[in-house]
């Protein structure tokens, strides 16, 4: 690393530090220097500067450095410069686990939220290993597999909190990130924690330095790969969960810094670890110079995790585009299944789409007591929109992941995955936070228009690399958390319609009214009915761009125009239900297991799929737990997740073998 970065790094930092202690301040610095040897006199800009700004910067300066070195030993133990503890599934593993203590037990707050966090990223950690194998760390399942264990977990959370509504409001600012600091007690409780950081930095990198070497060369030199695993591991969890308690979830940073570190001239392991402390310092200590700047020119709070993500998102998908090798490690084997789709195979599912609807239209509490009868005229009025509306929309979105499988040639693609539920999430959002509308009052046309936003930038940032299957999904990965992010910022101002918009989030057809069902119904049948007059576009181009453009295919035209239909299909469902996951992947799954192999077939099977696993999520969620209910996209996204977790296991069982 050359002194020109060393210094350039050191002089920013301190640059960015000294002009945070200046922003919106009155003070001049004469008295800033007399509050920072404690006379600090009864005066509110001198007790705010005091108690406030410079405990704000000194929490920036240890949660920075703190998450930059975690995350350069997470990639360096790895090998793998795409994950950090966001991919990993480990943030959302902490928020569960404050969820939970929160409602289980209120009281244990104030001296066990480190570790709930702690035990809920080691949970999310072991889960994401267990699906992608601890030899299997480099490619790309390991980062879908923090994706689903973040979906999941995001679904489990989301329910946990309309279920325990009272205990909710003080988690929204949390889980979008915030510095805010109200004296310094947060900052002494949190760096006795981080202490272990040093010990990192002193001892940590040697061994990382023989683990260049390979597992079998570092294994041949004495070193316990196991052992340095779990030990830096367990270190590295200990202060994200301490860190995430104190200031929620901030995204990017970890991902970030190691590749700045490795990209200014970084090279051996252990100034990486320094370099990667300093810059995650840099980073997060810029974010909160944006969020104050934004927060004093707008008059509204803005937390440090949203100003994070504005800066780290760029920088992810800068650094995905910098990727020479895209289409290493990508490789996915799907699960066998028949050879062909037969007639027993077609009965099966249509007599089971039969026996979930009759299930839906017959089946009901009574008194507490489970009955099957006629449904009265009331009761039908509030079933037969819940029916309609989940049927279509599940038919949509399989159909909607078929297409998006097709064109990228990955059965792990979905809408989920390249951010067309997240665009449509945003814009629905946005506009009922912004503007005062309700959500069941915004139209699907906000929701096609942030679902088609999502999609142009996803397609220009994919041109450079000819729209390959890895990065676009990476790309996808990032705008979704950059989205989620935007959304989280939504919730924590505290509006009367937050837990609307949550229930929205939840994926409920509770408030589908039945205009709005029969106009999803009418829009899904439309869509669906499109998507398989193109059976044979979409035939030759599931078959390559090179063949498609010998058959005469215009193939660039022809990839636009049916992820855009793929798009409006995940749109209409997003737009009156909310987000829906999972579906697009599982559905077409079972269908080519089923032996829906051909086009046409595949997306007439995946789309009675779809319509039978919703609706019998939505059963099941209205069953469960009477007189409670979870939403049809949380049930499905816990079934759906579980599905997709056994997918992942089993590529895993076929790429050892």
């Amino acid at each position: 690393m050359s002194n020109r970065s060393k210094y350039g790094a050191v002089i920013a930092l301190c640059l960015f530090a000294f002009s945070f202690l200046q922003i919106d301040s009155n003070l001049s610095l004469m008295t800033q220097w007399q509050i920072l040897q404690g006379h600090v006199e009864q005066d509110f800009d001198q007790i705010d500067w005091a108690f406030s700004r410079l405990p704000r910067l000194a929490m920036a300066l240890l949660v920075g450095s703190s998450i930059g070195l975690i995350g350069s030993v997470i990639q360096q133990l790895t090998r793998n410069p795409l994950l950090s503890p966001s991919t990993l599934g480990t943030s959302g593993g902490a928020w569960l686990g404050l969820i939970v203590l929160s409602i289980a037990w209120p009281e244990g707050q104030t001296h066990y939220q480190a570790m709930a966090a702690m035990t809920g990223s080691i949970l999310a950690l072991s889960l994401v290993l267990l699906i992608s194998g601890i030899h299997q760390l480099t490619g790309l399942s390991i980062v879908l597999s923090g994706m689903a264990v973040n979906l999941l977990f995001g679904a489990i959370t989301i329910a946990l909190i309309l279920l325990n509504q009272e205990y909710a409001q003080n988690l929204f600012i949390w889980g979008a990130g915030d510095l805010s600091q109200n004296g310094w007690d947060k900052f002494h409780w949190l760096w006795p924690h981080c202490l272990i950081g040093i010990f990192i930095l002193l001892y940590a990198g040697k061994p990382l330095t023989l683990l260049r070497l390979g597992q079998s060369g570092a294994k041949g030199r004495g070193l316990n790969v196991t052992a340095l695993f779990l030990v830096l591991m367990l270190c590295g969890l200990w202060m994200l969960s301490a860190a995430i308690t104190m200031v929620g979830i901030i995204g990017f940073l970890g991902l970030v810094s190691p590749n700045l570190a490795r990209l200014i001239g970084a090279r051996t392991a252990t100034s990486e670890l320094y370099w990667s402390s300093l810059i995650g310092a840099l980073i997060l200590v810029m974010a909160d110079n944006l969020a104050l700047l934004i927060s004093t020119f707008s008059f509204d709070i803005v937390p440090t995790g949203l100003a994070t993500a504005l800066l780290g998102a760029p920088m992810l998908i800068w650094l995905i585009q910098r990727q020479k090798n895209q289409e290493a490690n990508t490789s996915f084997q799907t699960m066998r299944g028949q050879s062909q789709l037969s007639r027993k195979g077609l009965f099966f599912v249509f007599a089971l789409l039969i026996t979930i609807i009759l299930l839906g239209v017959f089946s009901h509490f009574k008194i507490n007591q489970f009955v099957f009868q006629l449904p009265s005229e009331f009761s039908w009025e509030l079933k037969w929109p819940r029916l309609l509306s989940a049927l279509s929309a599940g038919a949509a979105m399989a159909v909607s992941g078929v297409i998006m499988q097709r064109l990228i040639h990955n059965p792990l693609a979905s809408p989920d995955l390249l951010g067309l539920s997240a665009g449509a999430v945003l814009a629905m959002v946005g506009f009922s936070t912004y503007f005062g509308i309700r959500m069941g009052q915004l139209g699907p046309l906000i929701a096609f228009i942030g679902s088609m936003a999502a999609l142009i930038i996803l397609l220009l940032l994919s041109r450079r690399f000819r729209f390959a299957a890895a990065p676009m999904i990476l790309t996808g990965v990032a705008l979704s958390a950059l989205i989620e992010t935007l959304v989280q910022f939504s919730l924590m101002k505290g509006t009367d319609e937050v837990y609307d918009i949550l229930r929205w989030l939840a994926g409920s057809t509770y408030r589908v009214t039945p205009d709005q069902a029969i106009l999803l119904g009418i829009v899904s049948s439309v869509l669906i009915l499109l998507s398989l007059s193109f059976h044979k576009l979409l035939t030759l181009m599931s078959m390559g761009k090179v063949t498609a453009a010998a058959r005469g295919v215009a193939v660039q035209p022809s990839f636009i125009l049916l992820l855009m239909l793929a798009a409006a299909l995940c749109a209409s469902v997003t737009a009156l239900l909310g987000p829906i996951v999972f579906i697009s992947i599982v559905a077409p799954h079972l269908a080519s297991l089923l032996g829906a192999r051909t086009v046409l077939s595949q997306l007439s099977v995946s789309a009675l799929l779809g319509a039978i696993l919703l609706q019998f999520s939505d059963w099941l969620g209205q069953t469960i737990i009477h007189p409670n209910q979870l939403a049809a996209g949380t049930m499905v996204a816990i079934i759906g997740g579980a599905y997709f977790i056994l997918i992942l296991l089993k590529n895993r069982r076929n790429v050892s073998h």
